[in-house]
C-alpha cells in the first residue's frame, strides 16, 4: 500500500472533476468545429456513439472491478496488474504512464493556443514578442512547482475553480448566437479543396482521419482512476465519480456538436479552429474556457501520472534501485515526489 489508510480524505468529487476535466478538454474546443466541417453533424455524432461505445463499457468494468475488490495506489495500473498479473500489468501501465506524462505536455501547448490574443495584444501594445515556447515552459515550470510542494490535495482543490470556469465557457458558448449555418443539412461537408480568406489551402479529412484526433477526448473517463490511493472508499468513490462524468461528458459533447452546426458556416469552422469565440456571448470567455480546460487537464494528469509510476516502482517492474528510489513517498501521504520529478522531465521534455 502507498499511503496510510487515515490519511486518505478524498471522495467522489475529486474523481469527478480529474475525469470531467480530462474528457471536457482542448480537444472539445479546439477540434470539433474541424469535425463537423470536415465530415458533417451525422458523422460527428457516429464518432461520439461510436467512442462511447468503447469507453462507456470501459467505464462500467472500472465500477465493476472497483467494487469487486479493493482498489489502492495507481488507479487504471493497479486494476489491470491484479486482474492480469504484473507482466501483462506491468507492460501496460508503463505505457499507460508514459501516455499520461506525454499528455501533460499537449496540454500546456493547447493553453499556450488559448493565450495567442494576449500575445498578439502585447506585442501590438508593448512591441514585445514572447516567443510560444516561453509560455510553455512558464506554465510547465507552474505546474511542476505546485506538485512538488503542495501535491495532489491543492491540485484538486484548485480543479473546482477551473472546471467552474470552464463550465461558464461552455454556458457562455450555448446562450451566444453565431452568424448561423445558412446549409443546415447535417450531412454536409466542406469541398474536398477549401480555400480560406486567408488564401489557405485545406484538404478535407476523411472520417477515419478525424475519428483518430477526436477519440483522446473520450478516455478521459480513466484518469480519475489515479487518485484511488488517496481515496477514503474507491469502491464508492471511482464508479460513481467515472460513471458521473462520463454521463455528462455524453450530453455536452452532442449539444456542442448541435450547438456549432447550427451556430457556424462549415467554411468558418474549418478556417478557424476557435470558431467558439465568434458564437459566445462574451468572446474572451472562450479563451479562458480553453485555458481551464488545458490547465485543468493538464492538472489531472501531473496528479495522475506520478501515482501510476509509483505504483509501478511499488511492485517492482523496474530494476531494483530504480523501483526504491521512484517508489519513496513524502510525507504521511506518501506524496510521489520522485515519480512526479520524472512525469515533468518528461512534460518538459515535449513543451521544449
Amino acid at each position: 500500500m502507498i499511503a496510510g489508510g487515515q490519511y486518505k480524505t478524498m471522495g467522489t468529487w475529486p474523481v469527478f472533476l480529474t475525469a470531467i476535466s480530462t474528457i471536457l478538454g482542448a480537444i472539445l474546443f479546439l477540434r470539433f468545429g474541424y469535425s463537423i466541417a470536415h465530415i458533417g453533424l451525422f458523422q460527428t455524432l457516429l464518432i461520439i456513439l461510436l467512442g462511447h461505445l468503447v469507453t462507456v463499457p470501459a467505464a462500467l468494468a472500472v465500477a465493476e472491478i472497483a467494487t469487486n475488490q479493493k482498489v489502492e495506489g495507481g488507479g487504471a495500473y493497479f486494476m489491470i496488474s491484479r486482474s492480469f498479473g504484473l507482466n501483462i500489468g506491468g507492460a501496460i501501465g508503463i505505457t499507460l504512464f508514459l501516455s499520461q506524462a506525454i499528455s501533460v505536455a499537449f496540454y500546456i501547448i493547447a493553453f499556450t493556443v488559448s493565450s495567442r490574443s494576449v500575445l498578439a495584444w502585447v506585442e501590438a501594445d508593448y512591441g514585445v514578442i514572447i516567443d510560444p515556447i516561453w509560455v510553455n515552459l512558464l506554465m510547465m515550470s507552474l505546474l511542476t512547482l505546485l506538485m512538488l510542494t503542495k501535491g495532489a490535495n491543492v491540485g484538486v482543490k484548485a480543479l473546482y475553480f477551473v472546471v467552474a470556469a470552464l463550465g461558464t465557457a461552455l454556458l457562455f458558448f450555448f446562450f451566444g448566437t453565431g452568424p448561423g449555418n445558412p446549409v443546415l443539412d447535417p450531412s454536409a461537408t466542406i469541398p474536398e479543396i477549401f480555400i480560406t480568406e486567408s488564401g489557405e489551402t485545406i484538404h478535407r479529412f476523411t472520417f477515419f482521419e478525424v475519428f483518430t484526433f477526436i477519440f483522446p477526448a473520450f478516455t478521459g473517463i480513466a484518469a480519475g482512476l489515479g487518485l484511488s490511493g488517496d481515496l477514503k472508499d474507491p469502491r464508492k468513490s471511482i464508479p460513481r465519480g467515472t460513471i458521473y462524468a462520463t454521463i455528462v461528458g455524453i450530453v455536452v459533447y452532442v449539444a456542442v456538436a448541435f450547438k456549432l452546426w447550427l451556430s457556424a458556416p462549415l467554411e468558418s469552422l474549418a478556417s478557424d479552429e476557435l470558431f467558439m469565440e465568434q458564437i459566445s456571448i462574451w468572446p474572451p470567455m472562450i479563451a479562458i474556457g480553453l485555458a481551464c480546460a488545458a490547465i485543468s487537464s493538464a492538472l489531472g494528469s501531473v496528479m495522475i501520472a506520478p501515482r501510476t509510476l509509483q505504483a509501478l516502482a511499488v511492485d517492482g517492474v523496474f530494476p531494483n534501485k530504480m523501483s526504491r528510489w521512484l517508489s519513496v513517498g513524502k510525507g504521511d501521504r506518501q506524496e510521489p515526489v520522485r515519480a512526479s520529478i520524472a512525469t515533468c522531465l518528461i512534460g518538459f521534455a515535449f513543451v521544449a
